[in-house]
């Protein structure tokens, strides 16, 4: 069943960036949301655990503040692009968690992932390795603000949990 649902939001979402209705693209839409269909459907098989993230306002709010920091830093990222490329400091760093939770470890690389300018190179066990397009980047990640927020969205789970 959560196949089909996957089908027709992934055939919508590619029909509405599109926009071609040509014979042409539509096979490359279709031939891509069955690829994107039969990964989903391996992953199934071989990840028998499911991870769900509940919906909590702690959780809402977490996402508002994700939001707001993937536009604020893509607008930093779009002016360091078009200055001078002398502005850009590539930096490479290891952050390290004090989360114990596989899940608070994951949503935080994956946050500083969707964060323009900012890309989880590795994580393993309570350290992430975090590329940054400017080293002041991976200054403000040591100041554990999002770690703490990410740490806020799970606590009611956890304590559900417990």
């Amino acid at each position: 069943m959560h196949l089909s649902i996957w089908a027709m939001a992934l055939a919508v979402f590619w029909l509405l960036l599109s926009g071609y209705f040509q014979a042409l693209l539509l096979i490359f839409g279709l031939v891509s949301v069955v690829l994107v269909v039969y990964l989903i459907a391996r992953m199934d098989q071989v990840d028998q655990q499911s991870h769900t993230l509940r919906a909590s306002p702690r959780r809402l709010m977490y996402f508002v503040w994700l939001l707001g920091q993937i536009v604020r830093s893509s607008v930093h990222v779009a002016k360091l692009v078009w200055r001078s490329p002398r502005e850009l400091d590539p930096a490479l760093g290891q952050i390290k968690m004090s989360d114990d939770c596989d899940q608070g470890r994951v949503l935080y690389a994956n946050s500083i992932t969707l964060t323009p300018g900012t890309l989880s190179v590795d994580l393993k066990d309570d350290v992430v390795t975090v590329h940054a397009l400017r080293a002041d980047s991976l200054v403000a990640l040591k100041t554990g603000e999002m770690e703490q927020k990410v740490a806020a969205s799970l606590s009611a789970s956890k304590r559900g949990n417990s």
